[in-house]
This record gives C-alpha cells, structure tokens and sequence, in this order.
C-alpha cells in the first residue's frame, strides 16, 4: 500500500514537515521526482533541517528511506547531505536506499544550465542552476549516466563522452569555464557514495509491498510545476503529479490509496512565471517577511500573494487527493482583511478554469475576503480552538474545493500541528 504527499501549489507548500510528521505511521518514505533543486525542511527539538535530495523519514531509526529512479542526483550535494544528517544523529548507512536507475548530475550539466539560463536573458525560466533541466534532457535524449554507472568498469569512459557532448554545447553558448574546479568534489562524491546501499529500488519497494509494508511517496516542488500540467514553459522538468509517483518509483497505480495535498493558506511562487493573485505591494512583502518566504534551497525571496482557487481545484482534480493539509496558517494572523480568489475574470466572461495560455491570458482574480484575525495559532492543537474568523475562512475553502480538511499546521514545528 502506497500514500502520497505532494504540493498543489508552486513548490514550498511545507511537504518536509507534512512528511515527518505522518511517517511514525509508515515503515517506508520514498522520494519519487525532482532534485537537489527541492528543500525539505523539518524542525523538531528545536532544529531546523533542510533536505535536498534525502526523503524527510530519514531522522525517524524504524523508517526506509528510499530515493527513488524519477529523482536525478548531484554526489557533492548529496554526500554533503548525508554528512549533514549522520552528524545530526540519522543513520544513512543503514536506512538509506539509492535507486541504481537513478539520473546522475555532472558539472557539466550545471555549467549548461547557466549557461542556457544566460543565454534567455530577460525571458529566463528562472532556473535553480542545479543541472536538473540539462540532467532531465540527458535522461529523456537517451544519453545520461545513471548511479548503477558508478560501480561498472568503464565509467570515467562513459562520463568522458556525455562531457565531451556538454563541451560543444558550453562552447556553443560562448560560455566560459573551468571544469577542473569542479571534477575533483565530484569524483570524491562518486567514491563516496559506493559505500551506500545501491539497489534495484523498483523491485525493493514491491517486495516490501509484498510483505505488508506501508510505504510513504514524497514529492518535490509542486503540481503547479509539473512539466506537463504546470504554468508551462515556467515548470521543472520533471512530473510533479501523483502518476509521477508510479513511474518515479516502479509501482503500480492500484498500489496508490491515498493522496494527501498540500497547500499553503496563500500563495507563493519563485523564479519566474505567470501568477494570477501576486501582490507586488507592502502586503506582499508583509506576507514574505511574516512567512520567512525565502528559497530553502537558494535563499531567494518568494513572490507573494493570496490563496488562488482555481489553481487549487485543478491541482486536487489532477492527483486525485484524499486528504487536504493546509500549511502556514499562523502567518496570516494580525492581518485586518485575508481575501481569497474563487474565480478568474477574463473579458468579463467568469470562469474557474486556468487558461492554456496562463502567461499571456487577461485574467483578473475575483477576491471574496474575510475579516481576518489577531489571535496567535501557533499554541492552538485543537480545531475547534481556532479563532472563528479563521473558521470561516478555511471552511469556505473547503466547501469551494469540494474536499475536508485533514490537517492544519499552525508553525513549522512537528508539533504545531492539529489533526482534523
């Protein structure tokens, strides 16, 4: 049996603290997609941990993590991960499970992906410049090394030709750069990771199937993001959805029970992108401060906005969600209005659906708005504690998005959390 977390927003809806708050229920969290462009962040005994490309079970001793074939790995920030963690009193070596289909990233596939990303001046995607397009095109063109790679005979030879191929393109760019500044860390990092459990993740995670195990999937960024269904050609490069979950991890779709969507009680994006409720005002920057809405991963400050419906429903409708989690709450308290967008006005014709071309569509939200609240969430474990105003609010969601909420994080603590 096969649970899902995953975001309906544009990343950074709080999927690591979702994670590590549900996995004491799960023997198995396996990351399915994406890359050390995510940032999963957990804090419990009064730490704060960030993990990139590790699933967020790692810290509990009964939990297999497992990082699935869909994810693509950079071995300098991954061995630096795991150091990260094993000093923080994790146990990698014995829980951590690395899919050998899994995509590897080069040096070279980030110096691409800076390349490129300079090379669209003023219309950038707005890239992490972690290699992650470059490794998913290598992937795709039938080209890219895989970790299972790292252990056969011939591997400095494989990597000598997928680099002489990056070359070209680097000098195709006008590109300058030195790849002998980035070689030794990597081939450290390969050495290193030889050392850890490399397995065929696809018939592990059956097997464990088989015997009864309850298995967490972990996604990254968010559905507004897939490559396929998000605010494309401002998306990641990989399927964000729940169907990302069967082929990033080699199971089958009636192995998935339930899905639980996250999302923020507002809105935020990075990077570029078409943003229907962005506030670029002092609200906005209010939100970002009061949040800490600043990249986990990058450090880059988030746009900011209000809750947006319409992209909410698509996202529920797409995965298929279960159970409905609602994050940062407690940010919107001292606010005197929280207004929320149910519909879009387009030439003023009303519609709730999101437009093929979102990024040049006329669309101007419609706002309902709530009379805010001032009291503090962040103490509050029972729902019927919370200060009526944010009732009203929430529960309008809800009913708006046709799905109860299951739970509701009041602070980025595991245990500011209440349980619907």
């Amino acid at each position: 049996m096969i649970d899902v977390v995953l975001g309906l927003q544009w990343g950074d809806e709080g999927k690591g603290k979702i994670v590590d708050v549900l996995t004491p229920q799960y023997d198995v969290v396996a990351r399915f997609q994406g890359g050390p462009n995510a940032g999963h962040s957990l804090e419990f005994n009064g730490q704060k941990h960030v993990l990139n490309t590790i699933p967020s079970g790692i810290f509990h001793e009964h939990c297999i993590n497992i990082i699935g074939n869909g994810v693509v790995i950079d071995p300098v920030t991954l061995k630096k991960e795991i150091e990260k963690i094993a000093a923080a009193g994790a146990n990698p070596k014995q829980n951590l499970y690395i899919s050998e289909k899994a995509h590897l990233i080069l040096p070279t596939h980030r110096l691409v992906d800076a390349a490129s990303e300079a090379k669209k001046g003023e219309h950038k995607i707005g890239s992490t410049l972690r290699g992650i397009s470059p490794t998913y095109q290598d992937k795709i063109g039938r080209s890219g090394l895989r970790i299972g790679d790292i252990i056969s005979s011939n591997f400095k030879s494989k990597y000598d030709t997928v680099v002489s191929h990056h070359r070209e393109l680097l000098d195709r760019f006008s590109f300058a750069y030195n790849l002998a500044d980035h070689e030794p860390a990597f081939f450290d990092a390969i050495e290193f990771l030889k050392q850890f459990q490399i397995v065929s993740t696809e018939y592990f995670i059956n097997n464990l199937i088989g015997k009864g195990k309850k298995v967490l999937a972990e996604g990254a960024q968010g559905t507004l993001l897939d490559i396929d269904f998000g605010t494309y050609p401002f998306v990641t490069s990989s399927n964000t959805i729940t169907g990302g979950a069967c082929s990033g991890l080699g199971v089958a779709p009636q192995q998935i029970k339930k899905v639980f969507g996250i999302f923020k009680a507002y809105c935020t994006r990075v990077g570029s992108g078409p943003f229907p409720t962005e506030l670029n005002n002092e609200t906005g920057e209010l939100l970002r401060q009061k949040g800490f809405e600043f990249g986990a991963t990058t450090g880059r400050p988030r746009r900011t906005g209000w809750l947006d419906l319409p992209t909410l429903r698509y996202s529920i409708m797409l995965n298929g969600v279960t159970d409905l989690i609602c994050t940062k709450s407690d940010v919107l308290s001292g606010f005197a209005e929280v207004p929320v967008c149910d519909t879009y006005d387009m030439n003023g014709k009303l519609t709730s659906e999101i437009p093929y071309s979102i990024q040049d569509a006329p669309i101007k939200p419609n706002y309902r708005t709530f009379k805010g609240w001032s009291e503090d969430l962040t103490g509050i474990r029972n729902y019927n504690d919370l200060p009526e105003n944010f009732r009203l609010y929430i529960d309008y969601v809800s009913q708006q998005v046709g799905q109860k909420m299951s739970v509701i994080s009041v602070g980025p603590d595991r245990e500011q959390t209440i349980l619907i």
